[in-house]
């Protein structure tokens, strides 16, 4: 049985590598990767394949920097004579990036099945174009893989069938259980000088936040004010960085003190600095999830969050409103009163790969 995996934004090189593992382990699965280059930077492309086990992709098909149409366009066009010649029995596509979509697009009118990782996660906010990804993808897919029991629901409320839907559980956590030792082991913490459960992190990319200049004061006035209260660590999001340097905020940004602005960093150094941090602040969605299980309290700087078991079950809290005095009320809440998990989230226990490979195999041929 032939499987292709399509990788196209970093968060999904950590949840393929999991799966990658898993396929290789089924002696009936010929899995082959293909590499769109959604967001693509070479030094930081090469190290997460190495760090994550990843072999080099099968294709690569170098799409250009450009909008969502844009990439999408290319993706069709290029994809489309790959699959043709592979002729595979199944596309594995996960999350919910321009990557995910165009290429169900591709498999689905060439009659190609389609495997759908982390289906069924829904904010409610379409002003979301992850949003508009996660619902189009589902919609294509022949199996669909969920991570938290609000994902079902989701599904089939939608009207998914539901002898296609499967609650596996996150291989974002399959990662994260099987690496953890190798990021301990690295210690980016000690090797920056910093104190364990001393320091505040920080991660910020989404438009709504970083793509104004309005935006981009108010996110400077706010971590100002949070070195005061403790260092603040900021990996410096490639789009973040772009958009400070077009509005000539990038040296002041840089500058700020009690702030170490990183470069982005690598996964296992991401994830050494992520468990010793006291209190993470964040737009992103895979980081609510790693938070929740390394029981270390979150801030998710959004009015939702397709990830509600991370609120329900996990350290993960909403700040939907981004004034500075809002916002820092709400860190001192949970610096005084941190969250922790309440109990042990169904499935996220590191097995996720090995309950879709088991499903991808026993699923009846067409």
């Amino acid at each position: 049985m032939k499987l292709i995996s399509i990788v196209g934004a970093r968060p999904n090189f950590v949840k393929v590598a999991a799966l990658h593992r898993a396929f290789r382990t089924e002696p009936a699965f010929d899995a082959k990767l293909i590499h769109t280059g959604q967001q693509y930077d070479a030094r930081m492309s090469a190290l997460f394949f190495a760090q994550l086990d990843l072999p080099r992709p099968d294709y690569y098909l170098g799409i250009d920097r450009g909008s969502p149409t844009r990439q999408t366009a290319d993706i069709l066009l290029r994809l489309e004579p790959i699959l043709v010649t592979e002729r595979p029995d199944w596309l594995v596509v996960v999350g919910d990036v321009t990557s995910t979509l165009a290429s169900a697009l591709v498999a689905v009118r060439l009659g190609v099945r389609v495997a759908h990782v982390e289906a069924g996660l829904r904010s409610g906010d379409r002003q979301m174009p992850e949003e508009i990804n996660r619902i189009l993808t589902d919609q294509l897919a022949d199996l669909l893989f969920v991570t938290e029991q609000s994902g079902v629901d989701n599904l089939r409320r939608e009207g998914i069938a539901d002898e296609t839907i499967r609650l596996v559980g996150n291989v974002m956590i399959d990662s994260l259980i099987h690496y953890r030792p190798q990021a301990t082991a690295l210690n980016t913490v000690g090797s920056l000088g910093l104190t364990p459960k001393g320091y505040l992190l920080l991660t910020m990319h989404r438009p709504a936040n970083v793509d104004s200049e309005a935006g981009l004061r108010t996110l400077i006035e706010l971590v100002t004010k949070l070195a005061e209260r403790q260092p603040v660590v900021f990996p410096l999001h490639p789009r973040t960085r772009t958009n400070a340097a077009r509005f000539g905020l990038l040296e002041r940004l840089t500058r700020l003190p009690g702030v170490m602005v990183l470069k982005p960093q690598g996964y296992l150094e991401f994830l050494n600095l992520l468990e010793q941090a006291t209190l993470v602040l964040t737009d992103s969605g895979g980081v609510q999830e790693e938070t929740t299980y390394l029981n270390v309290p979150c801030l998710t700087l959004r009015p939702s969050t397709e990830r509600p078991v991370t609120i329900a079950l996990g350290t993960n809290r909403l700040q939907p409103d981004m004034t500075i005095d809002n916002v820092l009320q709400a860190v001192d809440s949970l610096l005084a009163n941190p969250p922790e998990r309440t109990q042990a989230i169904p499935y996220w226990d590191g097995y996720a790969a090995t309950r879709i490979a088991a499903a991808i195999r026993r699923y009846p041929a067409p």
